[in-house]
């Protein structure tokens, strides 16, 4: 019977030799995971698939560094979600070129949920959105978008618990005080 390795273990062996092995049974713990999670974030399979890519592209070429502190499913997740985030925010524009242009051949009326999603991306709540730091909708995303509990968001994060519970009420204060 074989011994399985530890997550630490796995990536000791990516990093010092590349073990082939190593990678696809990493690969095979955590690719899943991660795509289910991401394909939460984004409809879209086909950027998901290229970001999951991506993520383990950067954990064998060694460009993603992991420094055996925290959990290896956290860590894969903040690598995956900013590939995500930086894949959505390239195609931002042409995604928005595509969408006026397809207006203008149409010219149709908009639906009452097209309306309400374009408020929401380009309205007060937006603009509130936008003006929290990095780290307050980080929280926010992890806490109220993914559902994590304050705990499952500190890992995810890096960050204690309390330091959750600090910024996410930070959070919510500037968006009413932004949004008031």
């Amino acid at each position: 019977m074989r011994e399985t390795r530890t997550d630490g273990d796995l990536l000791r062996a990516i990093a010092a030799d590349g073990d082939r092995r190593a990678f696809e049974e990493l690969y095979r713990r955590y690719a899943p995971w991660l795509l289910a999670r991401l394909r939460g974030r984004c409809a879209d399979a086909g950027v998901v698939d290229d970001v999951v890519q991506e993520t383990f592209l950067a954990v064998w070429r060694g460009t993603a560094r992991y420094r055996e502190e925290g959990d290896v499913a956290g860590w894969l997740w903040r690598i995956g979600s900013r590939r995500l985030i930086d894949a959505l925010r390239g195609d931002g524009a042409r995604g928005r070129l595509r969408q006026a242009l397809s207006h203008l051949r149409h010219r149709d009326e908009a639906s009452a949920e097209e309306r309400v999603l374009a408020g929401v991306e380009h309205g007060d709540l937006a603009g509130a959105l936008v003006r929290l730091s990095p780290e307050l909708r980080a929280v926010l995303q992890a806490t109220v978008i993914d559902g994590l509990t304050t705990r499952e968001a500190a890992v995810l994060l890096g960050i204690p618990p309390g330091t959750v519970k600090t910024r996410a009420m930070r959070a919510r204060k500037q968006l009413r005080e932004a949004l008031a």
